[in-house]
């Protein structure tokens, strides 16, 4: 298993790399697009051409292996998830099989851009109190931090709401996010063998509040869990327990990951430039087209996983059956063999949807229509009710959270322009 192109020295999870991706990027792609990753036993693929290839051959690049642990758990993390009954059989994004057709359907009947259309005012209406929310802490305390404020919890209401699971919901969005953010660390992240456990107790948990809801999963409604409990496999067959809660998992934790990291990232950058921030609101279509160059340049999700079904040459290189691939998503956004200055952030540039950030093919991201419209609204909203909002700390580097296929930062403190001006920190 060797590769022509020897790879750079990567280190996924260093604090360098999170912060600035880009150098390695371009290392990735100048030195040849398919490096092998000794540290993760990952095959990077870092062109467009490659990745675009590699996600339209769903039966050559199978999706096995897309929500697996990146790191081996220990055997008491390992034996509290086997305790809890945890499982994520092949449904939707790990699912190469001949159900994911139907699954898919059933997903994207409830994301169809006319019912995306349709929520437009729910996502104004849930901002409502958000907003007030922020105005009050930046006049009682001079500062707030929009993650906790909004991006956090914005796209999970939004998504409970969509699906039709709002009313199945009887914990609160707190606990939501904790069990998604234990979730994600668990399984994207490389958490130190101590820490696996109290990790997998989390993850458990949120298995299991799931699998509660499924006893509600009786066909005739409307929401995702009516759907999912009147749907037939290709035998068929009904899904069964565990198939639904799989569903409901990757949906809850897509639709709130990516999208409330996409959030954050847009805000943070477009609070960076005090020019450009108040645009945002006053001028209808600049909002949607930034969003789009955002997406391009900094995607909230970085990276995705495929495996080979048999031996196969990519970009030059032999790969082995079973060659599991890291596919660089955030790399092919920067490819300058597609993007002219790929740097630069140029709202309706061309060719500027053609990035890869959503994926592409059978397994394109159904909510893709969902996350635009949020990008846009909450930008525009943002930014015309506080217009004169800066970054707290301009000149401060901003951490993001470790994560393979994750980026975002953790926290966005802000201020009104006037108190920034007034002079640092209290």
């Amino acid at each position: 298993m060797t590769s022509d192109h020897p790879c750079p020295a990567v280190d996924l999870f260093a604090p360098e790399f999170l912060h600035d991706p880009y150098p390695v990027y371009a290392t990735l792609r100048e030195t040849g697009p398919v490096h092998h990753d000794p540290g993760t036993g990952l095959w990077l693929v870092s062109t467009h051409r490659d990745v675009r290839r590699v996600l339209l051959d769903p039966e050559l690049y199978r999706p096995d292996n897309a929500l697996d642990a990146v790191v081996p758990l220990s055997v008491p993390a390992l034996r509290c998830l086997a305790a809890a009954g945890f499982t994520l059989p092949p449904t939707l994004a790990n699912n190469g099989t001949d159900t994911h057709a139907g699954l898919r359907r059933i997903v994207t009947g409830m994301l169809r851009r006319d019912r995306v259309t349709a929520a437009v005012p729910l996502v104004h209406e849930l901002m409502a109190p958000r907003l007030d929310r922020i105005e009050k802490e930046l006049a009682d305390r001079g500062s707030c931090d929009l993650v906790v404020t909004l991006t956090r919890d914005l796209p999970f209401e939004v998504m409970l709401r969509v699906l039709g699971l709002a009313g199945d919901v009887d914990v609160d969005i707190d606990l939501l996010a904790r069990w998604n953010d234990a979730s994600l660390e668990l399984f994207w992240g490389a958490p130190p063998r101590e820490r696996q456990l109290p990790l997998a107790r989390l993850a458990a948990e949120f298995h299991q509040w799931l699998d509660g809801l499924t006893e509600r999963a009786v066909p005739g409604g409307t929401g995702l869990l009516a759907r999912l409990a009147a749907h037939r496999k290709p035998d068929g067959t009904p899904l069964s327990r565990r198939e639904i809660v799989a569903v409901c998992y990757f949906m809850v934790i897509a639709g709130q990951t990516t999208t409330g990291q996409m959030l954050a990232t847009m805000l943070l950058r477009a609070l960076s430039d005090p020019g450009l921030w108040p645009r945002l609101g006053r001028e209808p279509a600049l909002a949607a087209a930034w969003a789009e160059e955002m997406l391009r340049r900094e995607p909230p999700l970085t990276t995705w996983r495929r495996v080979t079904a048999r031996p196969t040459r990519l970009g030059g290189v032999e790969l082995p059956q079973g060659a599991k691939l890291l596919l660089m998503l955030a790399a092919t956004g920067s490819d300058p063999a597609v993007f002219e200055a790929p740097e630069l952030l140029r709202p309706n540039r061309p060719h500027g949807r053609e990035h890869l950030s959503f994926g592409l093919g059978r397994h394109r991201c159904p909510g893709a229509a969902l996350a635009r419209m949020e990008a846009e609204t909450v930008l525009r909203a943002v930014s015309a009710r506080l217009p004169d909002l800066r970054l707290a700390d301009p000149g401060s580097t901003v951490p993001m959270r470790g994560l393979l296929s994750f980026r975002a930062p953790p926290a966005v403190p802000v201020r009104r322009a006037a108190t920034v001006s007034r002079g640092g920190s209290p």
